[in-house]
This record gives structure tokens, C-alpha cells and sequence, in this order.
């Protein structure tokens, strides 16, 4: 693969990525169903939970309870490290910053990790395989009662729980 070919192909997977966590902070299923492949596989380690699923279909249903109407989110990539193995393998990681308000548990969740992704390229596009993180940093408090929400995505477009 010519280093031309390389850079755009990183460019792709960092696109990718971001779609998928603008996929999952605005409820955006749809997206989310072209970012991962069918053979999807996560495994996510957190301080206060270890979740992992495979298959798109499982996956995506899992995050449509986990980013409800009762919710509030956001998450960042930074930092990329992307490999790209073959002109249909790559390999990623990222550095997450997210918060998850959980307001039906009057909780906040917030944090940092370290993802570890693996990347196909079905011939047209590519897709996320695998996705793992392992948390640098995750603390969980009361959702502070001073704090006034005048707005939150989820509310709209998060599943009504």
C-alpha cells in the first residue's frame, strides 16, 4: 500500500471513529448501523462494570437502553494511533474523555480510557470489528442538585424509558 493510500485510509478510520461517538451522544442508530460491522465485538472495562457483546445487532440494541431519554452524554477521541496493517486491516487506538449523566440514578459517570480498535474495509468502506477500552480514570458521584440542565440531545432523540 502506497503511504498516499495510507493517509487517506487514516483519515477514513478517524472519521469513523468520530462518527461513532457523535453516533452514540445523539441517539443516531442509524450511523451507528454503518460504523460497526456485523461481526462486531466489544469489550469495555470500567471501574464499576466489564460489559461485553458481540454482533451488531446485540450491540446496537444495548446502546439504544444504555442512550435513552434518561440520559445525557459525551465523548471524545483524542490522540489517534492508527496502524494500517493491509489495504483491508488497521488496527487503532484512542484516548477517550467522556461524562454520562444518568438521571434516572441521579448519577455521573465520568472519566477517561484507552481504546483499542481493530478496523475491516468491506470494499467499500471501513468498519469497526473490535472495540476494547480499559479505563485510566472513572468516577462516579451524585449529579450535582445545583446543576440546571437546559438542554440534552438524548431527551429528544434517546429511547422513552
Amino acid at each position: 500500500m502506497e503511504n498516499i493510500d495510507k493517509l487517506l485510509a487514516i483519515e477514513e478510520i478517524k472519521n469513523l471513529k468520530h462518527k461513532y461517538f457523535r453516533a452514540i451522544d445523539m441517539a443516531d442508530f442509524y450511523l451507528l448501523d454503518e460504523v460497526f460491522h456485523e461481526n462486531i465485538a466489544v469489550d469495555y472495562r470500567g471501574g464499576t462494570y466489564r460489559w461485553q457483546e458481540s454482533g451488531k445487532e446485540a450491540i446496537c440494541t444495548a446502546l439504544k437502553y444504555s442512550f435513552h431519554n434518561q440520559a445525557a452524554a459525551m465523548h471524545t477521541g483524542h490522540h489517534p494511533e492508527i496502524l494500517i496493517s493491509s489495504s483491508t486491516e488497521a488496527s487503532g487506538k484512542w484516548y477517550l474523555h467522556d461524562i454520562f449523566y444518568n438521571f434516572k440514578d441521579n448519577v455521573v459517570t465520568q472519566g477517561t480510557a484507552l481504546y483499542e480498535d481493530e478496523y475491516v474495509h468491506d470494499g467499500k468502506t471501513w468498519k469497526i470489528l473490535k472495540s476494547q477500552y480499559d479505563r485510566v480514570v472513572e468516577t462516579v458521584s451524585p449529579i450535582d442538585e445545583n446543576i440546571k440542565f437546559t438542554k440534552y440531545m438524548l431527551k429528544d432523540k434517546g429511547l422513552k424509558i
